[in-house]
């Protein structure tokens, strides 16, 4: 039987220094399958929550590192110093959402997947979920 989820959630980097606090449920969720989130997630995806900044509270410190996309567009990222657990990516144009790692948060239930992305570089092993939209690529980008 699975309970239902009840916000706000904490949690924390792995080291303690940053803490966090999601209010609500994400907008949605995302596994992504680029090369890059790969090398991030040193797995075959990293898990993406899509929230707007004013639904999470942080706690602590965080180091800024950006990179550019495929597109052009700037990826920046939060993370924290001192154990290195990258936190949050958002589009610096955009600082109203933000692209929260959510498997820091002591409750995880909520994290369940409801896309999935750059699936033309994906792991060959991974088998995708029938039941969860795919792309190829990032939608709409």
């Amino acid at each position: 039987m699975t309970t239902e989820t009840t916000y706000p959630i904490e949690g924390s980097c792995q080291c303690g220094n940053i803490r966090l606090r999601l209010l609500r449920a994400p907008k949605l969720i995302a596994c992504c399958h680029c090369r890059e989130c790969q090398k991030l997630s040193t797995s075959a995806f990293s898990i993406t929550a899509v929230v707007d900044a004013c639904d999470v509270e942080i706690e602590g410190e965080l180091k800024h590192w950006e990179r550019k996309a495929e597109s052009g567009n700037t990826i920046a990222a939060k993370f924290c110093p001192h154990c290195g657990n990258r936190i949050y990516h958002y589009h610096p144009d955009k600082p109203d959402v933000i692209r929260l790692k959510p498997t820091y948060l002591e409750d995880t239930r909520f994290i369940q997947p409801t896309a999935h992305i750059w699936v033309s570089e994906k792991q060959d092993w991974f088998t995708l979920p029938e039941d969860v939209p795919c792309y190829p690529k990032q939608p709409g980008g």
